[in-house]
């Protein structure tokens, strides 16, 4: 069933694409950088925001098939809409050199497995503990925001070669994580 767009959010989206020109970038990647626009309402996640297709169409892909989201935080949990997530942080522990929220991706990675989409926007150690994991993740939702270890943190999936999104700087956070993911699930293939 397509999804019921309030009027405010059609104004908002007008307004936005008279101010950025997304109309050259591929159908997924436009919807994921201007949900991240909206959702920020910073127009410099155009030349911010670091993906490609294909690693988008893995995730379309794989969350319309059913694929279990994992979150870091119930922050970003909250604002996917349409879909449940996995949150492990309130039942994790910090240990010796780990932050509850990479404790949180241990845990819930014996729960969930291969195939998951796992997003991270609040704690780049949680996207540190997730690449030296065996996930094998269907896409990694990379957009932790700080000024300690989001940029290395980002790079370092970046480098990693698995499917992804992610940006530049030292932006991102719960609302552009979980955009991310709503795109995605939002997006509707062209009949």
């Amino acid at each position: 069933m397509p999804r019921t767009v309030h009027p405010i959010e059609v104004e908002s989206y007008a307004r936005m694409r008279r101010r950025v020109d997304t109309s050259a970038l591929p159908p997924l990647t436009r919807a994921v950088v201007e949900r991240i626009i909206h959702a920020s309402a910073d127009p410099a996640y155009l030349d911010d925001v670091v993906t490609d297709e294909a690693a988008l169409q893995q995730g379309f892909s794989a969350l319309a098939d059913g694929a279990t989201i994992v979150v870091d935080a119930e922050m970003v949990a909250a604002g996917i809409t349409t879909r449940a997530s996995v949150c492990r942080v309130r039942q994790a522990v910090a240990s010796a050199g780990r932050t509850r929220s990479a404790e949180g991706f241990r845990l819930a990675l014996q729960e969930v497995g291969p195939g998951a989409v796992w997003v991270v926007g609040n704690a780049p150690t949680a996207l540190v503990e997730l690449l030296a994991l065996d996930a094998r993740p269907a896409l990694v939702v990379g957009l932790p925001v700080g000024f300690v270890g989001a940029v290395e943190s980002k790079q370092a999936l970046r480098k990693s070669g698995l499917p992804a999104i992610s940006n530049i700087s030292e932006k991102g956070g719960s609302a552009v994580a979980s955009a991310a993911v709503n795109a995605l699930l939002y997006h509707e293939e062209p009949a």
